[in-house]
């Protein structure tokens, strides 16, 4: 069994694992990365989601490495893709032309850009980087964990990992199980938070945001694409949840802010129906040179299906076995491919006439041979007992009339609306509105345990605030926080407790943070 004694264990490379590692690394600590797949990136790359972001994205409300990471991408684009003369002198390029970000992207784009910003520390050797590699045992003593053990998904060897200071970045917070650390997972009660939007009676962990596995397409009108018919078709075809307008597999959604039935368009036409393709769009045909690598990007590009019809809540990730998620995981692609086979055979057109066989299943995108994405697009994870736990009462614009809650002990921002999709629990979108918010340190410390911290979506939010803080910068922020709060400990020989705890800590470290390009309150802005 390889053992490897570093200072900071990072477990998770996703968004908000690469974040905390390069927070580390920064600091000077050596440290260790691990990923469950062969993609570090997490929502950006394995998952294939194209960056949710808010309206500021451009001049402020994120990190100095996050708006490193977003122009590296551009800059990605301008050395080696055959840019319009147009696009290469902007400075705002959204390469995919896609309307949910300023930037959107091929997920390869991104994978690029973030084993750039790591390589450095690679060939130094302060970085040990553990590609599918999924952790299986935590061993601890008292309120310490000691070591991690992770199982290489490729031959079944075994890793050994000793370190001061763990950090979760796993997609579904899994140190939290593994380790027994206090911890929550899907929705609270009232009860419990107080929370208006909260459950009444009983706590329900079952009760989980669905997920979803995501998929690239492009359009080659009078071309057959058509996928074999996926094997769960006839169920998903003919499934019609109770609260949907129609059967799930239809051009009609609940609008999620006030679940009013809502026509969706697969392309812009006359009918001004939202058009799917354009949401999340990751390759814009104008932004090219008409050369041959021009035939792929052609006519509508290439899109990134992430979509409501494909959002996958029969069941959760968490809270189940092992066995069971797997099953979750299997029907959730399942959906995902009868999602496009009915596109491609039975979808209605505008014209009258059904299908659109010219749909073409993209596997050169996500680097899969199914096409579909590595890893699921994951919503919600198990979430730390917290020092701080980030309410419902201390975000909502329908609460709170002045703006978001002030907390002294910030370590970032973040913003975006309280976005909950339908739950295995049975629930509709929950969805309306927050105010910018920060980053409360307490919501980084667990209730007991002294050596571990949250680095991505299991920080202490509810079921409820995990809606608003579970997005792509945010998430970022929250990794690169908790990695340079790790880094302080290691240096000034204290706990994060005593960070938080100790007024001239706090202070300290919110300056580490600072000069790091960490914004830690907004300006005054209007809610989104």
């Amino acid at each position: 069994m390889k053992e490897y004694k570093i200072d900071i264990a990072i477990i998770g490379g996703g968004t908000g694992g690469v974040a905390a590692a390069l927070a580390a690394l920064r600091a000077g600590c050596r440290v260790a990365l691990t990923e469950e797949t062969d993609w570090i990136g997490g929502q950006f790359t394995a998952q294939a989601v194209p960056p949710d972001e808010h309206p500021w994205i451009e001049q402020f409300g994120c990190t100095a490495t996050y708006r490193k990471l977003r122009d590296g991408i551009r800059e990605y684009y301008r050395n080696w893709y055959p840019l319009t003369p147009g696009q290469t002198d902007r400075r705002h390029f959204n390469p995919g032309g896609g309307n949910i970000s300023r930037v959107c992207h091929e997920p390869k784009v991104a994978l690029a850009v973030m084993e750039a910003m790591l390589a450095p520390y690679l060939s130094s050797r302060q970085l040990i980087l553990l590609l599918q590699h999924k952790p299986i045992k935590v061993d601890a003593a008292g309120d310490r964990i000691s070591c991690v053990m992770l199982n290489d998904v490729a031959d079944n060897a075994k890793v050994l990992l000793h370190a001061p200071y763990f950090l979760d970045a796993t997609e579904l917070g899994d140190l939290l199980h593994l380790g027994n650390v206090e911890h929550v997972m899907g929705a609270e009660s009232q009860d419990q938070t107080g929370e208006p939007h909260a459950p009444t009676g009983r706590p329900q962990p079952l009760n989980q945001q669905s997920f979803a596995m995501c998929f690239a397409m492009s359009h080659h009108p009078g071309e057959n694409h058509v996928i074999d018919r996926p094997r769960d078709y006839n169920f998903w075809r003919n499934y019609k949840p109770e609260f949907w307008p129609d059967k799930l597999l239809s051009w009609w959604y609940p609008k999620p802010s006030t679940l009013e039935p809502r026509p969706l368009a697969l392309f812009r036409d006359d009918s001004g129906h939202f058009p799917l393709w354009e949401y999340r769009k990751i390759q814009e045909p104008t932004h090219f040179l008409p050369r041959r690598f021009n035939r792929d990007c052609a006519g509508d590009g290439i899109t990134l299906v992430n979509w409501p019809q494909m959002d996958y809540w029969l069941g959760p990730l968490v809270g189940v076995s092992d066995e069971e998620a797997r099953q979750h995981v299997e029907r959730s692609k399942q959906l995902s491919l009868s999602l496009l086979y009915w596109m491609q055979v039975e979808a209605p057109r505008p014209d009258g006439g059904t299908g659109y066989p010219g749909l073409q299943l993209r596997t050169d995108i996500l680097g899969t041979r199914d096409g579909l994405a590595k890893y699921p697009y994951v919503r919600e994870s198990r979430r730390i007992q917290a020092e701080f736990t980030v309410l419902e009462q201390h975000v909502s614009s329908e609460t709170r009339p002045d703006g978001a809650e002030k907390f002294s002990d910030s370590v970032g921002i973040g913003s975006y609306h309280i976005d909950l999709h339908p739950s295995s629990g049975g629930d509709n979108y929950i969805d309306f509105g927050s105010w910018p918010f920060q980053i409360p340190l307490g919501s980084l410390i667990p209730a007991r345990v002294e050596n571990l911290l949250p680095a991505c979506k299991n920080l202490g939010v509810t079921h409820i605030t995990n809606g608003c803080y579970r997005l792509h910068p945010v998430e970022w922020n929250i990794g690169e926080s908790a990695g340079a709060l790790a880094a302080y400990c290691l240096r000034e020989k204290v706990t994060p407790r005593q960070v938080r705890n100790q007024q001239d800590q706090l202070k300290s470290f919110q300056k580490v943070l600072l000069a790091m390009g960490v914004e830690l309150d907004w300006p005054q802005i209007s809610s989104r």
